[in-house]
């Protein structure tokens, strides 16, 4: 009888705010008209919790100017625990690096908005990312970098 491979296993067992915070540079902002240029960070990080768990974890950083001078900044660590298992390695960076990130921005942009919301300011919606593009861009820059080297 033949030995049955196990079913690849994927699944977000757990979502939650590892992290946040809102600084409000002064006062002052408040005082002048609201015309803000942001600048948006990203990144994630992914570590192993055991063979079969990981925890992803999504930051957002946004960085608001308003007439010249520091507004706010206001920065999320999405998190997930994530079951990987039996899932072939070559797809693992991937999933880390794209999926669970996916996974994560909608109530990372949730958190963003509440807190820049309860901070006294308009609501603040960050448009749409494409992780599986980022990835495959990232992915692409450290197969030069080596060609290179």
């Amino acid at each position: 009888m033949a030995e049955q491979q196990a079913q690849p296993q994927l699944a977000l067992e757990r979502i939650y705010v590892k992290d946040m915070s809102l600084e409000v540079a002064g006062a002052e902002v408040f005082t002048k008209e609201w015309q803000p240029e942001l600048d948006i960070n990203l990144a994630t990080n992914a570590e192993p919790l055991d063979e079969d768990h990981y925890q992803v974890v999504l930051t957002v950083t946004v960085n608001a100017q308003n007439a010249g001078s520091a507004a706010f900044i206001a920065e999320v660590h999405q998190a997930g625990i994530f079951l990987i298992k039996d899932i072939p390695e070559d797809q693992i960076g991937q999933i880390l690096g794209a999926y669970c990130p996916n996974i994560l921005f909608p109530y990372a942009r949730e958190v963003i908005s509440d807190i820049v919301t309860r901070g006294s300011f308009p609501q603040l919606l960050l448009a749409p990312v494409n992780f599986d593009q980022a990835y495959a861009q990232s992915q692409q820059q450290v197969a030069d970098a080596e060609g290179n080297a």
